[in-house]
C-alpha cells in the first residue's frame, strides 16, 4: 500500500473515532446514531475520493469498521476526540474547508438522530468546532 493510501486509510479511521465520539458521548450509542451515519457515509463520503483499503473496498467504509470495532472497546468519549484531534493536527493537509464542512454535518446528523443534542453532545461538537478554528 502507497504511503498515501495508508494515511487516507488512516484518515477514514480517525473519522469513524469521531464519530463515534459523538454518539458516545452520552454513554450511550443507540441504533438510530448508527444508522445515521451508514446513512450519511453512503450520502456523502463514499464520493470524497476514490481510495481503496486494503481488500480494495472504498476506504470511507473504514468509517463504519472502526465504529463498530469502538463497540466492543471501554473507553470515554473524550479518549477517541484526542485520538481524532492528534490525527488532525498530525495532517493537517487532509482537512480542506468541503471535508471539515462535512465532518461537521456528520457529527450534527449523528447527534440530532436519537432525540435532538444533550449537552454531552453539544460540548463535544463544540470541540470539534473549536479544533477546526484554531488553524
Amino acid at each position: 500500500m502507497l504511503h498515501s493510501e495508508e494515511i487516507a486509510n488512516e484518515f477514514y479511521q480517525n473519522l469513524g473515532k469521531l464519530f463515534y465520539a459523538v454518539a458516545m458521548a452520552d454513554k450511550n450509542v443507540r441504533p438510530r446514531e448508527v444508522e445515521k451515519l451508514q446513512e450519511d457515509v453512503r450520502t456523502y463520503w463514499l464520493d470524497v475520493d476514490h481510495v481503496t483499503d486494503e481488500f480494495g473496498t472504498d476506504a470511507a467504509y473504514q468509517i463504519e469498521i472502526v465504529f463498530d470495532w469502538l463497540k466492543n472497546e471501554e473507553k470515554e468519549s473524550d479518549t477517541y476526540f484526542e485520538e481524532f484531534a492528534e490525527f488532525y493536527h498530525d495532517h493537517p493537509e487532509k482537512f480542506g474547508s468541503k471535508i471539515k464542512s462535512l465532518i461537521l454535518h456528520t457529527c450534527n446528523d449523528i447527534a440530532n438522530s436519537f432525540a435532538g443534542k444533550n449537552k454531552s453532545e453539544l460540548i463535544l461538537l463544540s470541540k470539534v468546532q473549536n479544533l477546526f478554528n484554531r488553524d
